[in-house]
């Protein structure tokens, strides 16, 4: 409701408490990819692990109003050997999770722990279906290995019975593998796991840089400008569900607005100091809010932003 009052008003009415949660498990990541910023080594914010007692301090006062939890934010999150306590944890307390994977750590033994774990959705990045084609995004990561992870997860699952975790496979369609959709759609059904996303890729520098964006319109988030580059699609409207319902939390516990803040340019407070829920209704949050009702083509993280085409 004070979302929507906001909208209609243009000021920042705020009640109530955060529905979803990001947690960032770690900054690391075993790949390359040369839009990330995990993959570029490009952080100019610390860079760790979130301990296992850090997490259940950040958000146990939380959990009680929290309907959804993402392992996931920077990095990739097997690299820490805390995630599935975490997830259990989470998960026992009744939150619906769900975490991201490039799939390289998803052995047998591994696999089973997730299951165990509870964890209710599982996104497994897989770019490619020829290593060629696979490793000019993901680089150093071997297409094989991902196909045998997913593999192991969901004979895992079936072995022990379980329904969960939702099994999704995601491709993020770039100008270089938009010719391999239709051969993705064929692995994923002889994979067998049960869904199949084509996302839309956020390119940096968009406006000049045509590498990685598709030349199939529908996948694509940009559009060629009239003076030449790209634009963004969306017409950015002075409004974000997000700012309303979900927080993102790093691994050494500021929070930021959301996903796009991948460098934690807009610290809105440290759970390390003060509960989420006060920093959820503070001055700091309540001026990002009316800012972004004022002007959100003027924030920086929302200048590259879209939900992205999911098909």
């Amino acid at each position: 409701m004070s979302y929507f009052l906001s909208r209609w008003s243009g000021r920042p009415y705020h009640w109530g408490k955060p529905m979803s949660l990001s947690v960032e498990p770690t900054t690391a990541c075993n790949l390359e990819c040369p839009q990330c910023p995990s993959g570029l080594r490009s952080f100019s914010r610390p860079v760790g692990n979130l301990r296992f007692e850090n997490f259940v301090n950040y958000t146990t006062s939380s959990l009680k109003d929290l309907s959804f939890m993402t392992f996931y934010f920077q990095g990739e999150p097997f690299i820490n050997g805390d995630l599935l306590r975490m997830i259990e944890f989470a998960s026992k307390a009744g939150v619906y999770t769900m975490s991201s994977t490039n799939a390289h750590f998803l052995t047998p033994q591994i696999s089973a722990k997730v299951v165990l774990s509870g964890l209710d959705r599982l996104v497994i990045s897989i770019d490619g279906v020829t290593q060629e084609v696979y490793q000019q995004y993901r680089i150093n990561g071997e297409l094989d290995k991902v196909i045998q992870g997913i593999r192991n997860i969901l004979n895992v699952r079936k072995e022990l019975k379980k329904f969960t975790p939702l099994v999704v496979l995601q491709f993020i369609v770039f100008r270089h593998n938009e010719h391999q959709i239709e051969h993705m759609k064929k692995l994923y059904q002889n994979l067998g796991a049960d869904r199949l996303e084509f996302k839309s890729a956020q390119v940096y520098n968009y406006q000049m840089n045509a590498d990685f964006i598709p030349e199939e319109s529908l996948y694509s988030r940009y559009q060629p400008a009239s003076g030449g580059g790209y634009i963004i699609k969306n017409r950015l409207l002075n409004h974000c569900w997000r700012m309303w319902s979900a927080a993102v939390i790093t691994w050494d516990g500021r929070v930021v607005p959301c996903c796009f803040d991948k460098d934690a340019q807009h610290v809105l407070g440290d759970v390390n100091k003060e509960k989420l829920s006060a920093i959820w209704s503070s001055a700091t949050y309540y001026q990002f809010r009316s800012s972004l009702l004022k002007g959100r083509n003027k924030i920086d993280i929302c200048k590259n932003c879209t939900e992205g085409l999911l098909v």
